[in-house]
């Protein structure tokens, strides 16, 4: 849009009209009278997803045992099946994926795996933005190579306190580095890293490279193969939908296939080899590898609903109304919330934003109890963030017009001022 033309409803209406996921929202179950702008923080169920769980029941009531090679999605394969599926999200082959087991748990298997001091080279290397989980996992894998994580964790400082500069992160790219682990897109301001060029710079110095990708895949279409990237991981609840707690994914680089990984269990064995029995592992030479137990067959059916739409829509697709949808809620927030102390702590550019708006103000925590009570659904980062998510296969243009008036009102009347200032207990 012109940065003259003054954004109306009705002009909100007209962009929903040309909106061709307007056609997905059917999919959704979306509430009377609430506005969804959470699913960064918990993708919304599809009525997909109810089915697909209850058949995924019906297969256990019916076939028992056998439900693990008969059915519509024998449950030993359906890992297997789940990855193919996931696999063009990231750019990625279906062997270089694995849906499994959880973000943190994830990190732990594979930091096991390609961390490996050795000489000067004992450090790991990330950001100070990153999301605390994934701190919490170096220092503990640190930790288990018997060295000190306030010596050994490198955290790349941020200039302002939202982003991470990608010079700054090379810079710290020193011979001292063993391992680099680094989100995709930073989980408060949404900034999307270079991911290619991080990657490039971490190779020529002999650095294996691994993401985070919990806060861009499902919105962000990625190349992880053509770039190289060594192992990524992901949550599966965001913009994927998968349902609170939902199974995790992995990835890791063909040319790391056939090394043994950190942590091995019953799911490392080759599949054919799986039920010999023996107390020696055979391990598989795909991402499969890295699996450790058995797959939450109930907790995987959600998620072959979601990765149906998304084959349907189109990672591409879905990355431009995500774009489009985000800036029309800036430019409607420089438009309506000027002077009311507000400000956008995201990328501008569109190559450098994930799938949120970070909005920041001082009574950020209060506002987010208003937005509730008023029937829009935020997210709240303590101090002074609010994450807002347009999604593009169930938010409209119209409902992005709705919330940022809801902000305005909000200061406007000072609705806030009747709110704690103590934040919930999940937020």
């Amino acid at each position: 849009m012109s940065k003259t033309e003054v954004i109306s409803k009705e002009k909100a209406r007209e962009f929903d009209k040309q909106d061709e996921f307007q056609q997905y929202r059917v999919e959704f179950f979306l509430q009377q009278e609430q506005i969804y702008m959470d699913g960064n923080s918990l993708g919304l169920m599809s009525k997909r997803a109810e089915t697909k769980v209850n058949e995924l029941m019906e297969s256990w009531k019916v076939l028992a045992i056998q439900g693990w090679t008969k059915g519509n999605y024998p449950w030993f394969y359906l890992p297997e099946k789940l990855s193919e599926m996931c696999a063009p999200l990231i750019g990625a082959e279906s062997k270089e994926v694995m849906i499994c087991g959880s973000t943190t748990s994830n990190i732990h298997q594979l930091v096991s795996t390609f961390y490996k001091p050795n000489g000067k080279k004992t450090k790991i290397l990330a950001d100070e933005l990153t999301f605390p989980s994934d701190i919490y996992a170096l220092q503990s894998q640190i930790k288990l190579q018997g060295y000190n994580p306030d010596e050994h964790l490198i955290r790349v400082k941020s200039r302002d306190g939202r982003m991470i500069e990608e010079d700054d992160i090379i810079s710290k790219m020193t011979d001292e580095v063993a391992l680099i682990f680094l989100p995709t897109v930073l989980y408060r301001s949404g900034q999307l890293l270079d991911i290619e060029r991080l990657t490039k710079e971490a190779h020529k110095r002999g650095i294996k490279i691994g993401f985070d990708a919990c806060h861009s895949i499902g919105a962000v279409p990625h190349q992880f193969s053509d770039w190289g990237v060594d192992f990524a991981v992901w949550c599966n609840y965001k913009y994927l939908n998968g349902g609170p707690g939902s199974v995790a994914g992995l990835y890791v680089n063909k040319k790391h296939f056939g090394i043994e990984p950190g942590l091995t269990g019953w799911y490392s064995s080759k599949k054919d080899k799986q039920f010999d029995m023996s107390h020696t592992l055979e391990v598989e030479e795909s991402a499969g590898a890295f699996q450790v137990g058995t797959s939450h067959i109930l907790s995987l059916a959600p998620i072959i609903a979601s990765l149906e739409l998304f084959a349907e829509a189109n990672i591409e697709k879905v990355r431009e109304k995500s774009l489009q949808i985000t800036r029309f809620m800036m430019e409607l927030v420089e438009q309506e919330l000027e002077g009311l102390g507000y400000y956008i702590g995201n990328p501008m550019e569109d190559g450098r934003r994930g799938g949120h708006v970070c909005l920041e103000h001082d009574e950020a925590i209060r506002i987010c109890k208003a937005l509730v009570e008023e029937g829009v659904i935020p997210d709240n980062r303590p101090p002074n963030i609010i994450r807002l998510a347009p999604i593009a296969f169930y938010t409209s243009y119209e409902e992005v017009f709705d919330t940022v008036q809801t902000l305005k009102r909000i200061v406007l009347e000072k609705r806030y001022e009747q709110y704690g200032k103590e934040r919930n207990v999940v937020s």
